[in-house]
């Protein structure tokens, strides 16, 4: 398939911003590149269409993707808590070396802290209006600027300011007090905007 140039002239910063949106909902590189691709394949086909709102668009669809990634993921690992650990059928190497059989039963696995926190913030980001949810995503994981969110929103920068804020609040209310206190910087290891 041709690619129009300015396609190609916008894919590298394209594929950051859909990357950064789903690997902060992920926290997985592999999965976010492939919800990256998945994004910007979409975006080739879509182009005439997409072009004139493209950042916005990537990040929205590279979110949704990697919320709906991140879904499945969880409904497997229920459905199945033997599967944490093995890859394919495959014994992993654990700590120290051991080898991990797949068949031996273990003891349910217990959430990790990390995974609870991603949950919550996809639940929190899902129950925004859409509009607000595209500036969180734009601002706080694809990492842009009051600026450049506003340009890639074809908004002001008030508007981003004052959406932002009601969105902040608006999420901060839906996880409740446990993370009232904190601000909604993703855990350890995420790219934070700044």
């Amino acid at each position: 398939m041709y690619a129009p140039d300015d396609y190609v002239a916008r894919f590298d910063e394209l594929f950051g911003v859909a990357y950064r949106a789903a690997f902060a909902v992920l926290g997985d590189q592999g999965d976010a590149e492939d919800c990256a691709q998945d994004t910007l394949a979409k975006a080739l086909v879509k182009w005439r269409r997409v072009h004139p709102h493209a950042m916005p668009w990537v990040a929205r669809v590279s979110t949704n993707a990697a919320i709906d990634r991140h879904r499945r993921r969880k409904r497997s690992i229920m459905s199945d808590p033997t599967a944490i650990g093995v890859s394919g059928g495959i014994d992993v190497i654990g700590e120290a070396g051991s080898v991990i059989d797949p068949t031996a039963a273990r003891p349910e696995p217990l959430p990790s802290t990390l995974t609870e926190q991603r949950s919550d913030l996809v639940r929190a980001l899902r129950a925004l209006p859409r509009r607000q949810r595209e500036i969180v995503v734009l601002r706080h994981l694809a990492g842009l600027t009051e600026a450049e969110t506003a340009d890639a929103m074809q908004t002001s920068i008030g508007n981003v300011k004052s959406s932002t804020h009601r969105a902040l609040s608006k999420m901060r209310s839906e996880l409740g007090s446990a993370w009232a206190t904190g601000d909604l910087t993703p855990p350890a290891g995420l790219p934070v905007s700044t």
